[in-house]
């Protein structure tokens, strides 16, 4: 039978009240960081009709009128997916 050894340790409150701290602002920092690489995220053309709910003649007049940013690299075309929700909060309509 393996034994475990559990050791336990007296520490003031405010050293917990400071580690609590600390783990709250990494918490935050991650939070952050995940937020800001989803917003870099790029984001294939083949998906955006789907997403903004337009058909592919619509999602191609979008980008003739250089309505939304992109990027192509050869025939394939990406988007940033911050460019898409900014495009899409530029035409957000608030009820009354």
């Amino acid at each position: 039978m393996k034994e475990t050894n559990l050791q336990m340790a007296v520490v003031p409150q405010s050293f917990l009240d400071r580690l609590e701290e600390k783990i709250e602002n990494l918490e935050n920092i991650l939070r952050d960081k995940s937020e800001s690489e989803q917003n870099s995220q790029w984001i294939e053309s083949v998906k955006i009709p789907k997403i903004l709910g337009v058909s592919q003649k619509t999602w191609q007049t979008y980008r003739d009128k250089r309505l939304i940013p992109f990027s192509q690299i050869g025939s394939k075309i990406f988007v940033k997916r911050e460019d898409l929700e900014n495009f899409m909060n530029s035409h957000y309509i608030k009820s009354k």
